[in-house]
């Protein structure tokens, strides 16, 4: 915390800290009572269903008798670093540090069985996820 009794003045110490001085001037809010209640009912909604996002959260929160719009579950949940569980797209997409492999079958003549072998990686759905 920077002391206000200080002989240098804010400007000044703000500019050796490289902070804005509107940072100095900051006090935090804590948060309402209504979004701790809130909160923890979102809690323990994403543990019983942690695939359910803001739309689904809302629709169980309506059911517990609680309208809120969905950007405040969003943005509450944002605050909390709630995130639905589900497959995020571009699983396959490499990682630049990692080695590509030529294609060794291009211009290979495939005439008999066992001659070439292959494999692959399929994500099957489960009822919570993938396998």
């Amino acid at each position: 915390m920077i002391s206000r009794e200080h002989k240098l003045p804010l400007s000044h110490r703000a500019k050796l800290l490289e902070l804005s001085r509107s940072s100095l001037y900051y006090e935090p809010v804590p948060v309402n009572e209504h979004d701790l209640m809130l909160m923890r009912l979102i809690d323990e909604i994403h543990l019983k269903y942690p695939d359910y996002g803001s739309r689904r959260i809302q629709d169980e929160l309506e059911d517990l008798g609680h309208f809120v719009g969905r950007d405040h579950i969003r943005t509450l949940m944002r605050k909390m670093g709630i995130e639905a569980v589900y497959q995020k797209p571009r699983l396959s997409k490499p990682h630049p540090a990692h080695k590509i492999y030529p294609y060794l079958l291009r211009n290979k003549e495939v005439t008999h069985a066992n001659h070439v072998w292959a494999a692959d990686i399929t994500y099957l759905p489960m009822a919570r996820g993938f396998c």
